[in-house]
């Protein structure tokens, strides 16, 4: 509680010619609500230390990757709250109460965008949140489901530093799955960058040297990825996943994904009929794939049971909408694109 008025006493005890014991009385019940007020005072501070504000930013990811993202850029200069962590699916996620509170809270919100959380939009209206909405796919080249190439979101090239988007659009045809291109992650780290610069000119010059850093090592991922791809041959470069969240990466780096039965599950829809499962069977044999892979957000027994089947290999862990948890195999972007390259190589060069 924090009082702006001072308390105000009764004079009607200090009249001129008023004894000296009502004057004793009012000093007294003077003293008193004094050290009432005062009291009060202390309460409301002592509260307020339970939660000290150092000034930084309060910033809010939607999910653990873009949270990773965030903390390259800004380092310690931020308060950061993910609110669907590591290996939790963001498609699926169920807000907490406690959310609500995040995200009136929060300074910045850092979200994918393109429909990739339908929860996002009723809890940051529920929550009467006025934070600034940082969209940081915007000026990805969009794919759709069918691996097509879309338009420029936004244009990468002009940025600018305005970060007030419009929510009212849909991109509901486009695939939001966009890190999977580590080119797309740089685009997705510059518009982090951005918005923390604009939100926070005093650590501007940080935010930007931080950027350039982590974006440099982005750049050796990519290379990286682009060289044991190549250990692959091109006839192998054949992707079977749980769902949908590969064309990026496929497009990206010349695979090819594989089996639109199975693959057309999001993790929040129902499993393909048996015929669906069956056509998915006949398709990984007619062009020889050599795996199917399980991603971690996803129940493994089906994709198990295809390549069961199918007479291929069953390969597991594969990451594509979470991280795992900090210091595992997977615990930063870069960690999991490193492996799930490493791991496909194993998979389908030999």
């Amino acid at each position: 509680m924090v009082h702006n008025d001072k308390p105000h006493f009764s004079r009607g005890g200090a009249r001129a010619g008023a004894s000296a014991h009502g004057a004793r009385v009012v000093f007294a019940l003077g003293l008193s609500l004094m050290l009432a007020f005062g009291s009060l005072h202390l309460y409301a501070r002592g509260a307020a230390e339970e939660a000290p504000e150092d000034g930084r930013l309060r910033v809010v990811a939607t999910h653990s990757i873009i949270g990773d993202f965030v903390r390259n850029v800004a380092g310690e200069e931020v308060e950061l709250t993910m609110l669907a962590g590591p290996n939790q699916d963001p498609h699926v996620y169920e807000p907490a109460p406690a959310d609500s509170r995040i995200l009136l809270e929060a300074d910045l919100v850092f979200e994918n965008g393109l429909q990739l959380k339908g929860w996002l939009d009723p809890l940051y209206a529920q929550s009467g949140s006025n934070a600034t909405r940082v969209v940081v796919s915007d000026g990805v080249r969009l794919l759709d489901y069918e691996g097509e190439h879309g338009h420029d979101d936004h244009g990468h090239d002009d940025h600018g530093h305005s970060h007030d988007h419009d929510h009212d659009h849909v991109h509901g045809d486009y695939d939001p799955h966009v890190w999977q291109s580590v080119a797309n992650a740089i685009v997705m780290v510059e518009n982090t960058r951005d918005a923390l610069m604009d939100a926070d000119p005093a650590n501007a010059e940080l935010y930007e040297a931080n950027a350039a850093e982590y974006i440099a090592e982005l750049e050796e991922l990519d290379d990286y990825i682009f060289e044991l791809a190549e250990l692959i041959p091109q006839e192998r470069r054949l992707l079977v996943t749980g769902h949908e969240a590969f064309h990026y990466f496929a497009d990206r780096y010349g695979f090819r994904t594989v089996g639109a039965a199975l693959g057309a599950i999001t993790t929040d829809e129902a499993e393909p009929s048996a015929g669906e499962i069956a056509a998915l069977i006949d398709e990984i044999r007619e062009v020889g794939a050599p795996a199917v892979f399980s991603e971690t957000i996803v129940n493994p027994t089906l994709a198990r049971r295809v390549a069961e089947e199918a007479g291929v290999q069953f390969v597991s862990p594969i990451y594509s909408d979470a991280l795992d948890e900090p210091g595992t195999e997977a615990g930063t972007y870069i960690d999991m694109m490193r492996h799930n390259i490493e791991i496909m190589v194993d998979a389908l060069a030999r």
